[in-house]
């Protein structure tokens, strides 16, 4: 017998009861990733009856790919288009429940006396609510259409971007054991460099790489090109000092801004999964039940931090954002558990030796305590709110709705406000503009410095290499050079501040000045650090570089290209969406009068009875309060549509109204595909059960002697006769009007049941 090495043995162990578990929790209608902690717990030597890993090695360096393409799938998910979009109020909504659930967390581990790191990454893994159990108890609650779901969804959006920040830092932390504030400043921009810098050469190089080959790229060479470039950006962030994961996230989301980000993403998920199954079931493997038994009052007390928590300072922090107490309440209560985020912070802590053997188990029974009660507490914040507006005193909820329904207070003349305006719009972009073009820069010295004047240097000496490496370096960054000196100082924000006045002058003076001497910065640090001259020489040789850069119009023309490509490439995505799909949502989505207003799209099904039918008709603002405000249809918006216009299978419309009143529209269009189907003749089925039989006609069956369309085969039994075999022939083109007779043997084409009750008949 051939041997089979262990790393097969130890698969065929850990998949097999994947499988049997996870088909268990979704017939249990529970997260699938219960199901494979619970088989990881079983194939653990712990469990002495069953078949355990003979390798936990191999399946450690197996789930560490498992968090990469967990990481990476995330990232094709996300878009810093996203951020963006997601407003202050979850900004202030996520930082709050971060910041406060980190020090509870660290709070809860020093009560203990546990160790510095210990209380550190138990604050990070509880400050994070788990993205995909939120998803899967918002689907099976039919609360996706909710006003707060849209909230949770964006801080959890938030939260994974500022998880792969925390992932950073404790990475940090945990090599350096310092948490000083000059090694956690200098580690954020360390991350912050690295991330501008992977972001703009990804989005410059990338979508132009598969604009090149879009004709040569199968379903095969896509996901394996992508696979690729996940793990180069995984070594180049290894390499720079962060986690493998980090990286993968990063190509991820530069993916993501592709035309093929999504096609990417349906070919990465088996992949993920296959290898997410192997991670969380390693996440089983770690659970000691002696250590559970020995920590159980530990365990109790995080279930309890991260329940009460979360629902407490998610409701104070999405209240602080400026939303009703309902909404607040709603949101906090479904944030009160961890998960994903918390098991890979555990392996981080565990693979680097900073954390004790006793947390990840820990973690692992507090994430499987709160996932269960998950649904119950959701459950309870309408019911929860109704008992605080009995109990509270109502001057207090007064000023609670005051104080989320505020406005800004107006301060100063409208002039003064535009000013104002114009000079924060005009700050931020040169900050943003500086920053990035800085970092570029330094990347391509760094560059030049490393692989190409040591070449010059050693074909042409060091005096003339140094030269013309200076010349090469100076050159390769001068587009970029240029943009931050010049860039933004003919936008219309400035010239409406350079003709308020001369109190608008000296400032506008200063801002170029100081653009201007950044670049002059990078010049004379090349010029300098590879020439050698006197400090008054290399400032000279400095300025005429940037004054030539500023002049030149060959450099204009290759800067405003290099730029122009970039924005392409970094909008092409949304152009071809918008183009593909019509699919936008209208600015004053976010903007609605009334608070309990909210904007969603519903799409109506293929068999709905609706379908065909005016708006006037179906009279919706009469029947549950709402409106339809676009119909989109064939990549086309049909805005502001009139009472005459009817809608078709697969229109999407854009719906505006209160939960409660879509929430009843979503129900009715949902119990008119029944109806659909029932007007049409069909019948709704749990699956395709169609089978063919046939059937010999005697002298004493019904049908014998009657025509196809008189024999009631189709109408009473829902049967249909699809051939005819008359002695030797076969007919299966034959008109309504043939007669059946004695000897004929008649295929049927039918749902098992209704060929059944057909045959019953003796027809």
């Amino acid at each position: 017998m051939q041997h089979v090495p262990t790393l097969i043995t130890d698969l065929a162990i850990i998949l097999t009861y994947a499988g049997i578990f996870t088909i268990l929790f979704k017939k249990l209608k529970q997260p699938l990733v219960l199901g494979y902690i619970v088989a990881g717990f079983l194939t653990t030597p712990f469990i002495s009856f069953t078949p355990s890993v003979a390798d936990s090695a191999n399946v450690k360096t197996w789930a560490d790919l498992g968090v990469i393409f967990l990481l990476f799938s995330l990232g094709l998910e996300f878009s810093f288009k996203k951020i963006l979009k997601v407003g202050s109020s979850v900004i202030v909504a996520t930082s709050t429940i971060i910041l406060f659930m980190m020090l509870a967390g660290m709070l809860v581990g020093a009560l203990f006396g546990w160790s510095r790191m210990d209380c550190i990454f138990l604050g990070g893994m509880i400050a994070m609510s788990s993205t995909t159990i939120i998803y899967k108890a918002f689907d099976d609650m039919g609360l996706r259409q909710k006003k707060f779901a849209n909230t949770v969804l964006g801080i959890l959006i938030l939260e994974d971007v500022l998880a792969i920040v925390l992932l950073v830092m404790l990475s940090t932390l945990a090599v350096s054991n310092n948490v000083e504030g000059t090694e956690m400043v200098l580690s954020l921009g360390k991350l912050l460099f690295f991330l501008v810098l992977c972001f703009v050469v990804g989005i410059y190089l990338i979508p132009t790489f598969f604009r090149l080959v879009r004709g040569f790229m199968s379903n095969e060479i896509l996901l394996v090109v992508a696979i690729s470039l996940c793990f180069v950006m995984v070594y180049l962030a290894s390499y720079a000092g962060f986690s493998p994961s980090f990286g993968a996230f990063i190509m991820g989301s530069i993916l993501a801004e592709t035309i093929e980000g999504e096609k990417i993403e349906h070919l990465v998920t088996p992949v993920k999964d296959f290898f997410g199954a192997v991670f969380f079931v390693s996440v089983g493997m770690m659970v000691d039940p002696l250590l559970i038994q020995q920590y159980w009052l530990p365990i109790l007390v995080i279930v309890l931090t991260v329940v009460f928590g979360q629902a407490f300072f998610g409701t104070v922090g999405v209240l602080l954002s400026g939303q009703p107490l309902k909404t607040a309440l709603q949101c906090g209560l479904s944030l009160t558990q961890i998960g994903e985020f918390s098991f890979i912070i555990a392996t981080l802590g565990t693979t680097l030796g900073v954390i004790d053997s006793f947390l990840y188990p820990v973690v692992v029974a507090v994430s499987v305590i709160t996932t269960f009660l998950t649904p119950y507490s959701i459950r309870l914040a309408l019911p929860f709110y109704g008992w605080v507006e009995r109990k509270v005193p109502a001057h207090w909820l007064h000023w609670i709705d005051h104080f989320a329904n505020r406005e800004a207070p107006l301060t100063g003349t409208d002039e003064k406000q535009e000013r104002d305006r114009a000079w924060k719009q005009l700050i931020v972009s040169v900050v943003r503009i500086v920053l990035i073009y800085s970092i570029v820069v330094i990347a391509l010295m760094a560059v030049c410095m490393q692989f190409f004047v040591p070449i010059l240097r050693g074909q042409l000496g060091p005096i003339v290499g140094n030269i013309l490496g200076a010349l090469l370096t100076v050159v390769v960054c001068s587009p970029f050079l240029r943009a931050i000196v010049v860039k933004k100082n003919h936008s219309r924000e400035f010239k409406f501040l350079r003709a308020w006045g001369d109190t608008s002058r000296l400032p506008l003076f200063l801002l170029l000045l100081s653009k201007y001497l950044v670049a002059l910065g990078f010049v004379f640090f090349i010029v300098s650090s590879l020439c050698g001259p006197s400090v008054i020489l290399s400032l000279l040789i400095a300025l005429l570089l940037v004054a030539a850069m500023v002049y030149s119009r060959s450099l204009k023309k290759r800067s405003i290209l290099i730029e122009r490509k970039f924005m392409h490439n970094f909008r092409q995505k949304e152009y071809y969406d918008l183009s593909s799909s019509g699919q936008k949502k209208p600015e004053y989505a976010g903007n609605l009068l009334a608070r309990d207003l909210h904007l969603t799209d519903v799409v109506l099904p293929t068999d709905s009875s609706w379908a065909g039918k005016t708006l006037m008709e179906l009279d919706l603002g009469k029947r549950f309060g709402v409106h339809v405000s676009s119909i989109l249809r064939d990549h086309r918006h049909i805005n502001i549509p009139g009472g005459r216009t009817r809608i078709f299978p697969q229109d999407e419309l854009q719906v505006i109204g209160t939960d409660e009143s879509i929430a009843a529209l979503c129900a009715e269009l949902k119990a008119s595909v029944e109806e659909g189907v029932a007007e049409s003749g069909g019948q709704l089925s749990a699956g395709n059960n169609m089978v063919l039989r046939s059937l010999a006609l005697t002298p004493h069956s019904l049908i014998c002697g009657k025509t196809i369309r008189d024999c009631g085969v189709r109408e009473h039994f829902r049967c249909l006769i699809v051939g005819v075999e008359r002695g030797e022939n076969f007919m299966p083109d034959f008109g309504t009007d043939l007669k059946l007779q004695e000897g004929d043997v008649v295929w049927l084409v039918g749902e098992a049941a209704d060929l059944r009750r057909l045959f019953a008949a003796k027809v």
